[in-house]
C-alpha cells in the first residue's frame, strides 16, 4: 500500500520507536497524522513536527491509551476531520519487569509478582494495540459501506495496514512475565485481525525489535546489559528507532510481507 496521501495514527508518539515511525510517516507525506501519547509532551512534539516538516495537518491527542472513550474520542476526530485512518501503528508500551516467584530469605517467604503490574501490562502492551487495530478496521469497513461498496474487500487494493509493536521477549524472557505474555498474546491477536480484517481490505501485521535504543529499553542497568546481553547481539549494539521505522515503513508498503517480522539485530537466542 502506498503511504503517501493517507490517514495515520501512532500512539507512544514523543519518543522511542513511535516518534521515529511518526517522523519516516510524514517524510512518507502522509496527508495527516494523528500523535497520540499519554506525555504533557505530545503537543510540543507535533508543533516541532510541524515547524521542521512544513506539513499542516499533524494532531496531538493527549491521553490514555488504554481508556475506550479516549480511544474512540481520537478516531472519530481524525476520521471527521480527514476520513478513514488507513495507517495505524499503536507503538506506546511500558515495562515492569520481575522474576514470576522471587524467594525471599526463608522457605516460608515466595513472592509472586505483583499482580497489579501484570494487568497494566496486559492493557497497555496487549490490550491497547489490539483495539486500536480493531477501531481502524472498523472504519474502513463503515467507509465502505457508506461508499455503496458493502463491507466486503474485492482483492483489487489493500485499504488500510496495522502494525503491531511486538517483541523478540514473545518467546520468553526471564524477569518479563507479563511483558512476554502480552507480546506473546498479540501474535495471536494479529493474525486473528488479519484473517477479520481482509474481509475489509485491512492487514494487520506484526514486528518483533530486540533491543532498541529507547527510554524504555533504557531502564535496563547498563553493567547488566552489556554483561549479559548485549554479547548475546549479533550485530554488538542496540537497534535505533529509525532502523525499526524503515522496517515498518517496508511492512506498510509491501502487501505481500504479512505475518510476524523479526528485527532483532541477530540476537542469538532469537536469531
Amino acid at each position: 500500500m502506498d503511504i503517501k496521501s493517507k490517514i495515520a495514527l501512532v500512539t507512544g508518539a514523543t519518543g522511542g520507536i513511535g516518534l521515529s515511525i511518526a517522523s519516516f510517516l510524514l517524510r512518507k507525506q502522509v496527508r495527516a497524522i494523528g500523535l497520540v501519547d499519554i506525555s504533557p509532551a505530545c503537543p510540543d512534539i507535533a508543533e516541532s513536527l510541524k515547524n521542521t516538516t512544513d506539513h499542516s495537518n499533524i494532531k496531538a491527542f493527549t491521553g490514555d491509551v488504554c481508556e475506550p472513550a479516549f480511544r474512540e474520542t481520537v478516531f472519530r476526530t481524525m476520521e471527521a476531520e480527514f476520513g478513514p485512518v488507513e495507517i495505524c501503528v499503536p507503538a506506546a508500551g511500558i515495562l515492569r519487569d520481575g522474576l514470576a516467584v522471587r524467594a525471599g530469605p526463608d522457605s516460608e517467604d515466595m513472592a509472586l509478582y505483583r499482580l497489579e503490574d501484570f494487568r497494566q501490562v496486559i492493557d497497555v502492551n496487549l490490550v491497547h494495540p489490539t483495539y486500536w487495530a480493531m477501531e481502524t478496521i472498523a472504519g474502513i469497513a463503515r467507509r465502505n459501506r457508506l461508499n455503496g461498496t458493502g463491507s466486503r474487500h474485492d482483492g483489487t487494493a489493500i485499504q488500510a495496514v496495522n502494525i503491531l509493536i511486538g517483541s523478540v521477549s514473545s518467546r520468553g524472557n526471564r524477569g518479563q512475565i507479563s511483558y512476554s505474555a502480552a507480546k506473546s498474546g498479540l501474535c495471536g491477536a494479529t493474525a486473528t485481525l488479519n484473517k477479520e480484517g481482509l474481509y475489509h481490505g485491512v492487514l494487520t501485521k506484526i514486528i518483533h525489535p530486540g533491543f532498541v535504543d529507547t527510554p524504555m529499553v533504557d531502564q535496563v542497568d547498563p553493567d547488566y546489559f552489556d554483561n549479559h546481553l548485549k554479547p548475546d547481539i549479533g550485530l554488538g549494539r542496540k537497534i535505533q528507532p529509525d532502523e525499526i521505522a524503515e522496517c515498518i515503513g517496508s511492512m506498510i508498503e509491501n502487501d505481500a510481507l504479512t505475518g510476524e517480522l523479526w528485527a532483532s539485530a541477530s540476537l542469538r537466542p532469537f536469531a
